[in-house]
C-alpha cells in the first residue's frame, strides 16, 4: 500500500490530467464562439448593406447624404471602437438588420460588455466548461498540497500548475464584472500549455522542501509572486491583441479589407490598451511585494537582503521593466503599440525568469526540483 502523500500525489496528477483535458474542450468552445460569431456578423452587415441599399433606391437624395454620413461614422467607429458596422450600428436600418439575425447587432463595446442579446450559447458553453476545469484544476492543486503536507509552490511544477489555476481563476472572477470572454481562447490555451510544460518538463515527485524554504515566508512571498504572474498573464494576452486589433484598424482605416473577421468580437485597440494598464499596474504593486519580501526572507535565511544571485537580480529586472512600462506610458506619452510591446517584453521577461533561471543559472534559488 502506498504512503498517504504518493497515493495524494497521484491522485493530483490525475486531477491535472484532467483538467488539462477540460480546458481543450473550453478552448474549441472559445475558439466556436469566435468563428461562429464573426460569421454571423458578416451576415449582419450583408443584410443591413442590402437595407440600405433598398432604403437608397427609394429616397436617392436623402439616401445620399445619410451614406456620406454613415461612411464618416463607420471610419471613426473602425479606428475607435470594436469596428465595423455591425458592432455600431449608425441608423434603423442596421439595426433592424441585426435583430433579424440572431439579436446580434454589435459585439463589445468601449466598456468590454456585451448586450443580453449577444450574450451566445458557444460563449455561455465555453465559461461554464472553463468552471469546471478550474473546480477540478483546485482539487488538483489541493491534493498536491495534502499530499506534500504543505503549500503547493516548493519548485518548478508546482508553482507552475497553481499559477495556470491562479490565471483562469482570476479570469473567471474579472467576468463576473468585465465581460472579457473574447480573452478565453487565449487565457485557457496558456493555461493548458503550462500545464503540459509542467507535466513533460518539470514534474517533479512529492518531496519535502530544502531547509531554506521551511519558512513561513514561502507562503506570504510565493504567494505574490503567482498571483502578479497570474495577472502579468492576462496584460501579456492583451497586448498581443491590442497588437494584431491595432494594426487591424489601421488597414481597415486605409481601405484595406478585413482579414481578421474575429477579431471584431474584440474591443478597440485603446480600450484593451486602457484594460491592460490597468492591470499592469496592480500587478507591479504584487511584484513591489514580492521583492521586497524576497528580500527580508533572504535576510532571514542567509543574513543579508541582497546578494546578486541570479534569481534576484531578474527579480528586479522585472520590476524595472515594468516601472519603465506605467512610467513610459503614464509620463512621457508611451501609448498604443510601443506601450503594448514594453508590457510584451516585460512578460518575456517573467519567463526567461521562471525557464532558463531555473534551469540554468546556479545560485541559492535553484529550486526547480528537477
Amino acid at each position: 500500500m502506498l504512503p498517504i502523500n504518493e497515493t495524494m500525489g497521484q491522485y493530483s496528477e490525475l486531477f491535472m490530467l484532467l483538467a488539462a483535458g477540460t480546458y481543450t474542450v473550453a478552448f474549441i468552445a472559445f475558439a466556436w464562439d469566435l468563428a461562429k460569431s464573426s460569421k454571423t456578423l458578416r451576415a449582419v452587415d450583408l443584410k443591413a448593406a442590402q437595407l440600405s441599399g433598398a432604403d437608397a433606391a427609394r429616397v436617392p437624395v436623402a439616401a445620399g447624404v445619410g451614406s456620406s454620413s454613415g461612411a464618416v461614422d463607420r471610419a471613426d467607429a473602425d479606428v475607435s471602437g470594436p469596428v465595423g458596422r455591425a458592432e455600431r450600428p449608425t441608423s434603423s436600418v442596421a439595426g433592424a438588420a441585426a435583430g433579424n439575425t440572431a439579436g446580434i447587432g454589435r459585439t463589445a463595446d468601449g466598456a468590454m460588455r456585451y448586450s443580453a442579446a449577444e450574450r451566445r450559447v458557444p460563449a455561455r458553453v465555453a465559461v461554464a466548461v472553463t468552471v469546471l476545469g478550474a473546480a477540478i484544476h483546485a482539487a488538483g492543486v489541493i491534493t498536491r498540497a495534502m499530499g506534500a503536507g504543505r503549500v503547493p509552490w516548493g519548485n518548478m511544477y508546482e508553482f507552475l500548475t497553481t499559477g495556470a489555476f491562479v490565471a483562469v481563476a482570476v479570469f473567471l472572477l474579472v467576468l463576473v464584472r468585465r465581460d472579457l470572454r473574447f480573452l478565453g481562447t487565449f487565457v485557457v490555451g496558456l493555461a493548458i500549455i503550462m500545464l503540459v510544460a509542467a507535466s513533460v518538463a518539470y514534474w517533479t515527485p512529492v518531496g519535502h522542501l530544502v531547509p531554506a524554504l521551511q519558512s513561513y515566508w514561502l507562503i506570504i512571498h510565493v504567494s505574490i509572486a503567482v498571483l502578479s504572474s497570474a495577472l502579468f498573464t492576462l496584460t501579456f494576452a492583451m497586448s498581443a491583441l491590442q497588437l494584431v486589433q491595432s494594426h487591424r484598424q489601421k488597414t481597415i482605416a486605409a481601405g484595406g479589407g478585413d482579414k481578421l473577421g474575429f477579431m471584431r468580437l474584440v474591443p478597440s485597440a485603446l480600450s484593451l490598451e486602457n484594460l491592460s494598464y490597468r492591470i499592469n499596474a496592480i500587478a507591479f504593486v504584487g511584484w513591489t511585494f514580492t521583492l521586497m519580501f524576497g528580500a527580508i526572507w533572504a535576510e532571514k535565511a542567509w543574513g543579508r537582503f541582497w546578494g546578486w544571485d541570479t534569481k534576484e537580480v531578474w527579480t528586479f529586472v522585472i520590476w524595472v521593466v515594468y516601472a519603465g512600462y506605467l512610467h513610459a506610458r503614464a509620463t512621457r506619452g508611451w501609448t498604443g503599440t510601443r506601450a503594448a510591446w514594453l508590457s510584451i517584453v516585460g512578460y518575456l521577461c517573467v519567463v526567461f525568469n521562471f525557464t532558463i533561471v531555473n534551469q540554468f543559472f546556479n545560485g541559492l534559488h535553484s529550486y526547480s526540483g528537477l
